[in-house]
């Protein structure tokens, strides 16, 4: 139901008192009271002087350096009609003032909240959520965060200064802002190069919630897509923790834990140290639960030209269950990677090899595969009867190739 006047008027006053009391009772009472009191102020002197802004009482509120308070949607409104003087300042607009604007609201607003987060506990845990609000919905502050001075250092200092593990809630905030940072593309580099971030991500992945270690995966996954990151984070301890987490199984993280470790693997040196850290056993337990066997077997076959995990991978049971997922699966992409596997595999190894040629006298997979799998799963399909023809010719099996 509308506010009347009256009683918006009532509304706005019993906030003033209670913002008022705050900050006369309270020493640590913080900048975002100050900021809520200049709002209530502002809406007040708007509406005695009965001129609500545009024909409303503002709902969201941005304030400038100048403590002016202006509501967003209007304001945007107000530039997309072209209009060239802002009404209650009669200040002469640019074409490019809303950008402008934006920018300044978005840099003064953040340098606030990043000041909370060095105030009281209160004041740190409301800044944090807004900040992980604010960097999730709008791609200004996810690209202003990395844009201000020492912005990530400011927001990641309560968790160098006491234990992650202290306040759980804080962390999560905290490392689920930097997760939005790195989505935008501009941030990535700048983000794996400060010294602080990488390391905590670390650390999150290891201790925090369910929600913080996910967030941390995700974002060593997103800022991993960039090249030169790979290296940084592979070097830097995040295989085997990426690993435990892949290993316990979280629902809601394995997600997000594959696609940081698909990331990483597209760098050969880091192939090795998680086949070192025990990726493929971790792995091959993984698909054989039936979590994201697309995936997993994606990751399995680019691990699967190192020579450890090629030992790994080789023996009977792999090798069987890789041909009965050939078999079985609906997914053209699992059946390509199965058979990619099994392809580097046998490529040295005549024991191994016999293994697969007994498989395929009793079933036929790799024939059936090579008429009708994928481009990629017949080529594999094709190398690896050939093989068997050349280490076996007396063994007659798929003629044709």
């Amino acid at each position: 139901m509308a506010e009347t006047k009256g009683s918006v008027e009532t509304r706005l006053k019993k906030e003033l008192q209670t913002v008022v009391k705050k900050i006369l009772e309270d020493e640590d009472y913080g900048f975002q009271t100050t900021i809520e009191a200049i709002r209530i102020l502002s809406s007040l002197a708007e509406f005695k002087m009965k001129k609500p802004l545009l024909g409303e009482i503002m709902g969201d509120i941005v304030v400038l350096a100048s403590t002016q308070t202006y509501d967003r949607p209007h304001m945007k409104k107000w530039f997309k009609e072209c209009n060239l003087t802002w009404p209650p300042s009669q200040q002469e607009l640019h074409q490019d003032a809303d950008a402008k604007a934006s920018t300044e609201i978005d840099l003064t607003y953040l340098n606030s909240l990043l000041e909370m987060l060095s105030s009281s506990v209160p004041d740190r845990k409301r800044a944090a959520k807004e900040l992980r609000r604010l960097t999730k919905n709008t791609k200004s502050y996810k690209a202003a965060l990395c844009e201000f001075s020492n912005a990530i250092s400011r927001l990641l200092s309560p968790l160098m200064e006491t234990k992650t593990e202290s306040d759980p809630d804080l962390q999560e905030d905290l490392i689920t802002t930097v997760f939005n940072a790195s989505l935008h593309g501009n941030n990535k580099k700048q983000l794996a190069e400060n010294p602080v971030v990488i390391p905590l991500l670390i650390e999150s992945i290891m201790v925090g919630t369910i929600e913080t270690r996910r967030n941390a995966a995700a974002t060593l996954g997103s800022l991993s897509e960039l090249d030169s990151n790979k290296f940084v984070i592979g070097n830097s301890g995040a295989v085997a923790p990426l690993l435990e987490l892949l290993h316990e199984g979280h629902p809601s993280a394995i997600k997000d834990v594959v696609l940081a470790i698909f990331n990483l693997c597209m760098v050969r040196e880091n192939k090795a140290k998680f086949v070192e850290k025990g990726a493929v056993e971790v792995i091959l337990q993984k698909i054989n639960d039936g979590l994201f066997v697309d995936e997993l077997l994606v990751i399995l076959a680019m691990l699967s030209t190192n020579r450890t995990a090629i030992d790994e991978l080789g023996d009977c049971k792999t090798l069987q269950s890789l041909l009965q997922i050939i078999r079985h699966s609906s997914s053209e992409c699992s059946k390509e990677n199965c058979v990619a596997i099994l392809y580097n595999v046998c490529s040295k190894d005549l024991t191994l090899l016999m293994v697969i040629r007994a498989e395929e006298i009793r079933k036929q997979t790799l024939t059936k595969l090579a008429y009708m799998g994928t481009t990629r799963a017949k080529r594999k399909a094709i190398g690896i009867i050939s093989r068997i023809h050349r280490a076996f010719p007396a063994i007659s099996i798929g003629k044709c190739f």
